[in-house]
């Protein structure tokens, strides 16, 4: 018999680290799971193998060719501060992580495919965006944001390192921004608010991915990788005013000189920190990207559309009662209100 899949996870103590090894688990191709953070994963991880160590010491490239992996799935870039992550380690995690990672990659003999969670924000938000970006079109609009900076140094040390190594497959999955019930997430807590406050004058167009797709994409993209940037999305967009209007909140219509600085403070309190220029950008012009490649190229077909999506979450999240997710969702509403 033909031996199984080696796979290691990167970031295994994220919420999408975790999801994906339980998946994996469940599968009797994969033969070893082995998870890397600095913290041990929450859960009933059963066949996982915890390795501490930090993606950024140079020391994963003698622990990954250990390993014998034939898979590595890189969960651990951070879009948002998480416990024991904070802001100011962002960029060292996301880009100084991802060199150390590609150079432990080199090292590993066995190493088949390589695939990395990244972000829809390398296309930026923009008024004169088109309707759907295809993979082909990152960079046509400079990057704004810290993050979205980010985002593009990894992408190129990526993109040097597939070109280096024609012999491995890297796949880079360009996700589009989670929703859904019981994930913590900034954006999410922003949607539950009391009271919403928009950007007077703007209706963005959403692209929000159900959080059981945002998984399933990624277990199908570790099974049958493809080369280059892939987008993850659901089909079609909807619009923010609908998207609070199927939630039933009422919105706090702000003018946009005004909503920049009550956003860069109600961003910090809902668990952004500093990176709520991105935030204002997406709130103002939104973004939609074309999901043709994972559909025919990964195999995978997103469960829910854009506004299925939108509705999954506000069904669940009024069944379970986690209406404010925020320990003091009175105090923010009252700030807001100040804040007009």
């Amino acid at each position: 018999m033909a031996p199984g899949r080696r796979v290691v996870i990167t970031g295994i103590a994220s919420h999408w680290g975790v999801e994906l090894a339980r998946r994996l688990e469940r599968d009797p191709s994969i033969d070893f799971i082995a998870g890397i953070d600095t913290t041990e994963p929450a859960g009933d991880l059963e066949r996982t193998e915890f390795i501490e160590a930090d993606i950024r010491n140079p020391v994963l490239a003698r622990i990954m060719p250990v390993t014998e992996a034939d898979t590595i799935v890189h969960c651990g870039i951070l879009w948002y501060p998480e416990p024991g992550k904070s802001a100011r380690a962002l960029h060292d995690i996301n880009v100084i992580g991802t060199l150390q990672l590609l150079a432990a990659c080199e090292k590993t003999p066995t190493l088949r495919s390589l695939v990395v969670r990244s972000s829809a924000a390398i296309y930026g938000s923009e008024g004169a965006a088109p309707s759907f970006y295809t993979e082909d079109m990152a960079r046509r609009y400079p990057l704004k944001t810290r993050f979205q900076r980010d985002i593009g140094e990894l992408e190129g040390y990526f993109e040097n390192f597939a070109r280096r190594h024609t012999d491995i497959t890297c796949c880079l999955l360009r996700y589009q921004p989670e929703i859904g019930p019981g994930l913590d997430a900034p954006l999410v807590r922003y949607l539950q608010l009391p009271v919403v406050p928009t950007q007077l004058g703007f209706d963005p167009r959403m692209q929000l991915l159900h959080a059981e797709d945002a998984t399933g994409a990624l277990m199908a993209a570790t099974l049958n990788p493809v080369r280059g940037p892939v987008n993850v999305a659901p089909r079609g967009t909807i619009s923010l005013t609908r998207i609070l209007r199927l939630a039933g909140r009422p919105t706090l219509p702000v003018p946009h000189p005004a909503f920049r600085p009550m956003f860069a403070q109600l961003g910090r309190w809902l668990g952004a920190a500093d990176l709520y220029n991105d935030g204002v950008l997406l709130l103002r012009y939104g973004r939609g990207v074309d999901n043709t490649r994972l559909r025919t190229e990964v195999g995978y077909e997103p469960r829910f559309d854009a506004e299925g999506a939108v509705r999954d979450f506000v069904a669940k999240s009024a069944a379970s009662r986690r209406l404010f997710p925020s320990p003091l969702p009175g105090a923010i509403a009252q700030r807001i209100t100040r804040l007009q």
